[in-house]
Protein backbone atom coordinates (compact mmCIF):
# COMPACT_ATOMS: atom_id res chain seq x y z
CA UNK A 1 0.00 0.00 0.00
CA UNK A 2 1.06 3.36 -1.04
CA UNK A 3 1.99 5.67 2.02
CA UNK A 4 1.19 8.42 -0.13
CA UNK A 5 -2.66 9.41 0.26
CA UNK A 6 -5.55 12.41 -0.51
CA UNK A 7 -7.83 14.29 0.73
CA UNK A 8 -11.13 15.33 0.05
CA UNK A 9 -10.91 18.96 1.54
CA UNK A 10 -8.25 20.08 -1.62
CA UNK A 11 -11.74 19.94 -3.91
CA UNK A 12 -14.67 20.97 -1.81
CA UNK A 13 -16.38 22.67 -4.58
CA UNK A 14 -17.03 19.77 -6.31
CA UNK A 15 -19.34 18.31 -4.01
CA UNK A 16 -19.81 15.17 -1.67
CA UNK A 17 -21.12 13.08 -4.32
CA UNK A 18 -17.59 13.31 -6.37
CA UNK A 19 -16.15 11.48 -3.46
CA UNK A 20 -16.33 7.89 -4.47
CA UNK A 21 -14.88 9.22 -8.31
CA UNK A 22 -11.81 10.68 -6.69
CA UNK A 23 -11.29 7.59 -4.38
CA UNK A 24 -11.55 6.00 -7.52
CA UNK A 25 -9.16 8.11 -9.44
CA UNK A 26 -6.29 8.07 -6.64
CA UNK A 27 -6.70 4.19 -6.19
CA UNK A 28 -5.65 3.51 -9.81
CA UNK A 29 -3.08 6.18 -9.68
CA UNK A 30 -1.37 4.27 -6.43
CA UNK A 31 -2.20 6.38 -3.36
CA UNK A 32 -2.85 4.52 -1.13
CA UNK A 33 -5.36 6.31 1.84
CA UNK A 34 -7.62 9.31 1.13
CA UNK A 35 -9.03 11.47 4.01
CA UNK A 36 -12.39 13.08 5.04
CA UNK A 37 -12.24 16.52 7.12
CA UNK A 38 -14.82 17.80 9.12
CA UNK A 39 -15.89 21.51 9.60
CA UNK A 40 -19.38 22.77 8.55
CA UNK A 41 -19.55 20.71 4.97
CA UNK A 42 -19.64 16.54 4.45
CA UNK A 43 -20.22 14.55 7.70
CA UNK A 44 -17.16 12.62 8.08
CA UNK A 45 -18.02 9.00 8.41
CA UNK A 46 -21.01 8.61 5.68
CA UNK A 47 -18.57 10.17 3.57
CA UNK A 48 -15.85 7.65 3.75
CA UNK A 49 -18.05 4.23 4.07
CA UNK A 50 -19.42 5.57 0.46
CA UNK A 51 -15.65 5.63 -0.69
CA UNK A 52 -14.67 2.44 1.12
CA UNK A 53 -17.49 0.91 -0.75
CA UNK A 54 -15.88 2.47 -4.11
CA UNK A 55 -12.61 1.60 -3.35
CA UNK A 56 -12.24 -1.29 -1.73
CA UNK A 57 -8.36 -1.71 0.21
CA UNK A 58 -7.76 2.04 0.50
CA UNK A 59 -6.62 3.32 4.01
CA UNK A 60 -9.68 5.76 5.20
CA UNK A 61 -9.18 8.89 7.39
CA UNK A 62 -10.38 11.51 9.34
CA UNK A 63 -8.63 14.12 9.31
CA UNK A 64 -9.54 15.72 11.47
CA UNK A 65 -12.67 15.27 13.51
CA UNK A 66 -13.00 18.01 16.22
CA UNK A 67 -13.14 15.94 19.52
CA UNK A 68 -15.26 18.36 21.49
CA UNK A 69 -18.19 17.77 19.02
CA UNK A 70 -18.53 13.71 19.62
CA UNK A 71 -17.97 12.20 22.51
CA UNK A 72 -15.93 9.09 22.70
CA UNK A 73 -17.90 6.38 22.39
CA UNK A 74 -19.62 7.89 19.25
CA UNK A 75 -15.58 8.09 17.63
CA UNK A 76 -15.18 4.61 18.79
CA UNK A 77 -18.69 3.34 17.45
CA UNK A 78 -18.29 5.16 14.11
CA UNK A 79 -14.81 3.64 13.75
CA UNK A 80 -15.55 0.69 14.61
CA UNK A 81 -18.33 0.40 12.59
CA UNK A 82 -16.09 1.63 9.43
CA UNK A 83 -13.64 -1.16 10.03
CA UNK A 84 -16.44 -3.89 9.69
CA UNK A 85 -17.62 -2.37 6.60
CA UNK A 86 -14.02 -2.47 5.36
CA UNK A 87 -11.90 -5.25 7.28
CA UNK A 88 -9.24 -4.96 5.34
CA UNK A 89 -8.52 -1.61 5.22
CA UNK A 90 -6.54 0.58 8.00
CA UNK A 91 -9.23 3.03 9.59
CA UNK A 92 -7.45 6.09 10.60
CA UNK A 93 -9.29 8.38 13.47
CA UNK A 94 -7.78 11.50 13.58
CA UNK A 95 -8.95 13.92 16.02
CA UNK A 96 -8.05 17.63 17.34
CA UNK A 97 -8.93 19.87 19.56
CA UNK A 98 -10.42 22.42 17.07
CA UNK A 99 -10.62 25.85 17.35
CA UNK A 100 -12.73 28.38 19.54
CA UNK A 101 -14.68 29.08 15.74
CA UNK A 102 -15.33 25.57 14.67
CA UNK A 103 -16.10 24.63 18.24
CA UNK A 104 -18.05 27.81 19.63
CA UNK A 105 -19.58 29.88 16.74
CA UNK A 106 -20.36 27.78 14.02
CA UNK A 107 -21.58 24.25 16.33
CA UNK A 108 -22.38 26.37 19.65
CA UNK A 109 -20.54 23.62 21.60
CA UNK A 110 -18.03 25.01 24.47
CA UNK A 111 -14.14 25.15 23.44
CA UNK A 112 -13.32 24.11 26.84
CA UNK A 113 -10.17 24.13 28.79
CA UNK A 114 -6.83 22.20 28.91
CA UNK A 115 -6.73 20.96 25.51
CA UNK A 116 -3.42 18.80 25.92
CA UNK A 117 -4.86 17.26 29.29
CA UNK A 118 -8.67 16.56 27.10
CA UNK A 119 -7.13 15.07 23.97
CA UNK A 120 -4.63 12.96 26.41
CA UNK A 121 -8.15 11.51 28.52
CA UNK A 122 -9.92 11.01 24.76
CA UNK A 123 -7.67 9.19 22.94
CA UNK A 124 -6.94 6.91 26.16
CA UNK A 125 -10.67 5.84 26.15
CA UNK A 126 -11.18 5.66 22.62
CA UNK A 127 -8.09 3.39 22.44
CA UNK A 128 -10.03 1.34 25.53
CA UNK A 129 -12.89 1.40 23.67
CA UNK A 130 -12.12 -0.28 20.46
CA UNK A 131 -10.46 -3.30 22.53
CA UNK A 132 -14.07 -4.43 22.52
CA UNK A 133 -14.11 -5.07 26.26
CA UNK A 134 -15.99 -3.71 28.78
CA UNK A 135 -15.13 -0.25 29.71
CA UNK A 136 -15.11 1.62 33.03
CA UNK A 137 -13.42 4.88 32.62
CA UNK A 138 -13.28 8.02 35.39
CA UNK A 139 -11.17 10.87 34.56
CA UNK A 140 -11.23 15.09 34.97
CA UNK A 141 -13.39 15.23 31.19
CA UNK A 142 -14.87 11.99 30.95
CA UNK A 143 -16.21 9.15 32.69
CA UNK A 144 -17.99 5.75 31.60
CA UNK A 145 -19.00 2.79 33.56
CA UNK A 146 -19.36 -0.75 31.68
CA UNK A 147 -19.59 0.20 28.38
CA UNK A 148 -18.65 -1.77 25.80
CA UNK A 149 -18.66 -1.19 21.77
CA UNK A 150 -21.02 -3.52 20.14
CA UNK A 151 -19.62 -3.78 16.92
CA UNK A 152 -17.93 -7.20 16.31
CA UNK A 153 -14.31 -7.01 14.44
CA UNK A 154 -11.38 -9.04 12.99
CA UNK A 155 -7.81 -8.53 14.25
CA UNK A 156 -7.55 -5.64 12.49
CA UNK A 157 -8.92 -2.37 14.39
CA UNK A 158 -9.01 1.49 13.84
CA UNK A 159 -6.00 3.56 14.71
CA UNK A 160 -6.16 6.62 16.37
CA UNK A 161 -3.98 9.94 15.36
CA UNK A 162 -3.85 13.43 16.69
CA UNK A 163 -3.87 16.65 15.05
CA UNK A 164 -0.82 17.96 17.01
CA UNK A 165 1.42 21.45 16.25
CA UNK A 166 3.23 22.72 19.27
CA UNK A 167 5.23 20.92 21.75
CA UNK A 168 3.06 19.72 24.41
CA UNK A 169 0.68 18.04 22.13
CA UNK A 170 3.04 16.70 20.12
CA UNK A 171 4.92 15.24 22.77
CA UNK A 172 1.73 14.04 24.04
CA UNK A 173 0.30 12.80 20.90
CA UNK A 174 4.04 10.94 20.08
CA UNK A 175 3.02 9.39 23.70
CA UNK A 176 -0.51 8.01 23.76
CA UNK A 177 -1.76 7.87 20.06
CA UNK A 178 -0.84 5.57 17.39
CA UNK A 179 0.18 8.10 15.10
CA UNK A 180 0.26 12.01 14.58
CA UNK A 181 -0.81 14.78 11.99
CA UNK A 182 1.13 17.24 11.01
CA UNK A 183 -0.38 20.11 9.13
CA UNK A 184 0.32 23.64 7.69
CA UNK A 185 4.43 23.22 8.54
CA UNK A 186 7.11 24.44 6.03
CA UNK A 187 9.53 21.35 5.44
CA UNK A 188 12.08 22.83 7.24
CA UNK A 189 10.25 22.53 10.67
CA UNK A 190 9.03 19.11 10.07
CA UNK A 191 12.39 17.49 11.45
CA UNK A 192 11.91 19.90 15.10
CA UNK A 193 7.79 18.44 15.20
CA UNK A 194 9.33 14.98 14.91
CA UNK A 195 11.88 15.42 17.58
CA UNK A 196 8.98 16.68 19.57
CA UNK A 197 6.88 13.21 19.07
CA UNK A 198 10.08 11.22 19.59
CA UNK A 199 10.01 12.59 23.20
CA UNK A 200 6.68 11.51 23.26
CA UNK A 201 7.09 7.81 22.08
CA UNK A 202 7.17 6.10 18.61
CA UNK A 203 3.73 7.27 17.09
CA UNK A 204 3.83 7.21 13.36
CA UNK A 205 4.27 10.50 11.59
CA UNK A 206 1.55 11.59 9.06
CA UNK A 207 1.95 15.09 7.31
CA UNK A 208 -0.30 17.10 4.93
CA UNK A 209 1.40 18.30 2.11
CA UNK A 210 -0.47 21.24 0.22
CA UNK A 211 0.41 21.11 -3.51
CA UNK A 212 -1.82 23.48 -6.21
CA UNK A 213 -1.90 22.18 -9.53
CA UNK A 214 -1.34 25.80 -11.18
CA UNK A 215 0.71 28.52 -12.25
CA UNK A 216 2.12 30.18 -9.22
CA UNK A 217 0.28 33.47 -10.22
CA UNK A 218 -3.05 31.91 -10.38
CA UNK A 219 -2.76 30.26 -6.83
CA UNK A 220 -1.28 32.57 -4.43
CA UNK A 221 -4.22 34.31 -4.00
CA UNK A 222 -6.06 31.83 -2.28
CA UNK A 223 -2.78 30.27 -0.85
CA UNK A 224 -2.70 33.64 0.67
CA UNK A 225 -6.00 33.81 1.84
CA UNK A 226 -5.92 30.13 3.56
CA UNK A 227 -2.78 30.75 5.17
CA UNK A 228 -4.52 34.45 6.47
CA UNK A 229 -7.34 32.08 8.13
CA UNK A 230 -5.23 29.73 10.57
CA UNK A 231 -2.87 32.60 11.36
CA UNK A 232 -5.20 34.09 13.04
CA UNK A 233 -5.81 31.08 15.24
CA UNK A 234 -4.08 31.23 18.20
CA UNK A 235 -2.32 27.96 17.19
CA UNK A 236 -1.29 28.04 14.54
CA UNK A 237 -0.06 31.62 15.06
CA UNK A 238 2.30 30.04 17.29
CA UNK A 239 3.62 27.45 15.60
CA UNK A 240 4.12 29.35 12.66
CA UNK A 241 6.11 31.96 14.58
CA UNK A 242 8.58 29.16 15.63
CA UNK A 243 8.86 27.99 12.01
CA UNK A 244 10.31 31.33 11.18
CA UNK A 245 7.43 33.70 10.36
CA UNK A 246 6.39 35.44 13.35
CA UNK A 247 6.83 38.96 11.36
CA UNK A 248 4.05 38.15 9.17
CA UNK A 249 1.99 36.46 12.18
CA UNK A 250 2.42 39.87 13.94
CA UNK A 251 1.19 41.78 10.75
CA UNK A 252 -1.49 39.58 9.91
CA UNK A 253 -3.16 39.55 13.33
CA UNK A 254 -2.43 43.39 14.25
CA UNK A 255 -4.60 44.25 10.81
CA UNK A 256 -7.27 41.82 11.93
CA UNK A 257 -7.93 43.52 15.08
CA UNK A 258 -8.14 46.62 13.86
CA UNK A 259 -10.85 44.98 11.16
CA UNK A 260 -8.26 45.27 8.09
CA UNK A 261 -9.08 42.33 6.57
CA UNK A 262 -7.71 42.77 3.29
CA UNK A 263 -4.83 44.59 4.92
CA UNK A 264 -4.36 41.27 7.08
CA UNK A 265 -4.13 39.02 4.00
CA UNK A 266 -1.84 41.01 2.21
CA UNK A 267 0.69 40.68 4.96
CA UNK A 268 1.01 36.70 4.31
CA UNK A 269 4.03 37.33 2.44
CA UNK A 270 5.67 35.18 -0.47
CA UNK A 271 8.44 33.68 1.70
CA UNK A 272 5.38 32.57 3.97
CA UNK A 273 3.43 30.99 1.35
CA UNK A 274 6.37 29.69 -0.60
CA UNK A 275 7.23 27.72 2.54
CA UNK A 276 4.20 25.51 2.70
CA UNK A 277 2.33 25.52 -0.67
CA UNK A 278 3.92 24.32 -3.70
CA UNK A 279 2.13 25.56 -6.99
CA UNK A 280 3.05 24.11 -10.26
CA UNK A 281 1.70 22.47 -13.60
CA UNK A 282 2.88 19.35 -14.96
CA UNK A 283 5.49 21.27 -17.24
CA UNK A 284 6.60 23.41 -14.52
CA UNK A 285 7.02 20.92 -11.33
CA UNK A 286 10.93 21.19 -10.36
CA UNK A 287 12.56 17.37 -11.26
CA UNK A 288 14.98 16.01 -9.25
Amino acid sequence: MSRIGVTLASVPSLGVTYAPELARTAQGLGYGSIWVAETTGSEAFSTLAAIGAAAPGMSLGTGVLALQLRTPLVVAMAGATLQALNPEADILLGVGISSPVVTSRWHGVPYGEHPVARTREYVTLVKELLTGETVTFKGDFYEVTKVRVGVRLGERRPKVLVAALNPKMLQMAGEVADGVLLNYLPASHVPWSVEQIRKGGDARVYGYVHVGVCEREDGIDAARRDLWSYAVVDAYARSFERAGFADEVAAIRERQAAGDRDGAVAAVSDEFVDAIDIMATPTTWPRA
